[in-house]
C-alpha cells in the first residue's frame, strides 16, 4: 500500500507540472491532540505543492511538505525524540465565492525519524484568500499509525506563485 501511494504520487506530480498555473509555498503552526498530546506539545510544518484550476470552481493537484512534532521534553525528559513527517499527497479545492474555499488532501506521509513507519495522510482544509495570492488556512492533520493516529488541529498561510506556461 505504501509503494502504490508514493507511485500514484509521483504520477500526479509529474502530470500536474505540465500546468504550473500555481505553485503554493506555505508555512503552519499545529496543536497536538488525542493519543500524541502527551508526547508532543507543538508541532510546525511547510507546505509545497502545484494547483490546477480544473474550471472557476475546483482546483486539483498535489502537496508536499515537512511536519515535525516537538517533544514535551520539559514533563516527559530531555531525551524524547521530534516526531517527522513526509507527507505525499492529492489535492483538491472548492471555490465557493472568490475569497472563500474548502477542500483536501489525501495521501501518505512517510515517517522520518526512528521507529516511525508512516501511514495514511488526510487533511481537510478551509481557507480565506487575502489580496490576489495569499491565503490563511484552518485544517485538522490525521495520520493513521500502526496503533495510533497523529492528530493535530493547524492555522496557517499560503502563498500561490503564478507560473505562465510558455507559449511557442
Amino acid at each position: 500500500m505504501k509503494k502504490f501511494l508514493i507511485v500514484l504520487t509521483a504520477i500526479l506530480f509529474g502530470t500536474s507540472l505540465v500546468a504550473q498555473e500555481g505553485i503554493k509555498i506555505g508555512l503552519h503552526g499545529s496543536f497536538p491532540f488525542n493519543d500524541f498530546s502527551d508526547a508532543v506539545v507543538l508541532s510546525a510544518g511547510f507546505d509545497v505543492g502545484y494547483m490546477h484550476a480544473l474550471g472557476e470552481v475546483v482546483d486539483a493537484g498535489v502537496m508536499t511538505g515537512f511536519i515535525n512534532g516537538f517533544p514535551d521534553n520539559f514533563d516527559a525528559g530531555p531525551d524524547l525524540p521530534s516526531i517527522q513527517f513526509l507527507p505525499l499527497a492529492a489535492s483538491f479545492r472548492i471555490w465557493p465565492s472568490n475569497s472563500f474555499s474548502f477542500g483536501g488532501d489525501v495521501g501518505y506521509a512517510v515517517g522520518i525519524n526512528d521507529g516511525n513507519d508512516g501511514g495514511l495522510y488526510y487533511r481537510p482544509t478551509i481557507g480565506y484568500l487575502f489580496g490576489t495570492n495569499t491565503e490563511v488556512n484552518f485544517s485538522y492533520t490525521g495520520i493513521q499509525l500502526e496503533g495510533a493516529t497523529w492528530s493535530t488541529v493547524n492555522v496557517g498561510v499560503l502563498h500561490t506563485i503564478q507560473v505562465r506556461p510558455r507559449r511557442l
